[in-house]
């Protein structure tokens, strides 16, 4: 299988791997075409939109990583841009607030999702590592017909006991994950009313590959429709647009509309 690191991504990698609390991601243009749109007052409330020529097939909602924390912003969705347009999608990546607490993350995403300029019958909400896990709960919430989780952090209990991203649950939440937080966790939203695709590396050692295992397992023994697609490669492989992992999802995506 084809690997390369994105030009964009290697700090990304290198800090997430190390869960250094100052690193920054290096800006990126947007793609060529592609309009901002605001959705909120807070400078972090937009979303760049991107349509194909023709009639777009859906509206695929990208919701960037990063371990919910601010050093890490919409620059990091941006390489999947491009694929998905010449695939034929109106492309919605979105930023929202990132350290001021998990009710402002959630809340924008959600109010992201509404905010989509595009109206389309299939709108598949598409998330990596931390993106995984807002895309998924926002689809509890309306908006979504399909889910694509990225190597998704889907188990926040899970997470915390196993210190990823150091100590990121924590610090989302504001507190270690409690029964109160049943609403806020994927696991513990089961079953969806849309199915969830996971596409996990098995290599992954970012956000270890039990997460994706352990939804799709809850999703049906709840009855949900749920699927787990095991792929080579590590954590940023998945947002690698010339590698075979992102050929796969975009195979998928083919299968939607």
């Amino acid at each position: 299988m084809r690997r390369r690191t994105l030009l964009m991504l290697p700090a990304v990698a290198a800090a997430l791997a190390a869960c250094s609390e100052g690193s920054t991601v290096s800006e990126k243009k947007p793609p060529k075409g592609t309009r901002r749109v605001t959705y909120g007052a807070d400078p972090a409330q937009y979303g760049e939109l991107t349509q194909p020529s023709g009639e777009p097939r859906g509206v695929a909602v990208l919701v960037h990583g990063g371990f919910w924390k601010p050093e890490y912003g919409i620059e990091y969705a941006t390489p999947m841009v491009p694929s998905l347009v010449a695939a034929g999608w109106a492309t919605w990546a979105i930023e929202y607030r990132r350290g001021t607490g998990a009710s402002d993350t959630l809340d924008d995403v959600r109010a992201a999702i509404d905010a989509c300029p595009v109206d389309a019958d299939v709108v598949v909400g598409i998330g990596h590592s931390a993106g995984g896990h807002l895309v998924t709960w926002a689809a509890g919430h309306g908006g979504l017909t399909h889910v694509i989780s990225q190597a998704g952090v889907l188990d926040l209990a899970a997470a915390y006991d196993e210190g990823l991203g150091g100590g990121a649950v924590e610090a989302f939440l504001g507190h270690p994950p409690g029964p109160d937080d049943a609403d806020v966790d994927p696991i513990r939203q089961v079953p969806l009313d849309v199915p969830v695709w996971c596409v996990h590396g098995t290599a992954d050692d970012n956000v270890p590959i039990s997460q994706s295992r352990s939804y799709v397992a809850a999703a049906r023994q709840a009855g949900a429709t749920a699927e787990l697609v095991e792929v080579e490669g590590d954590h940023f492989v998945l947002v690698d647009p010339d590698s075979d992992a992102w050929a796969t999802t975009l195979a998928h995506l083919r299968s939607l509309a």
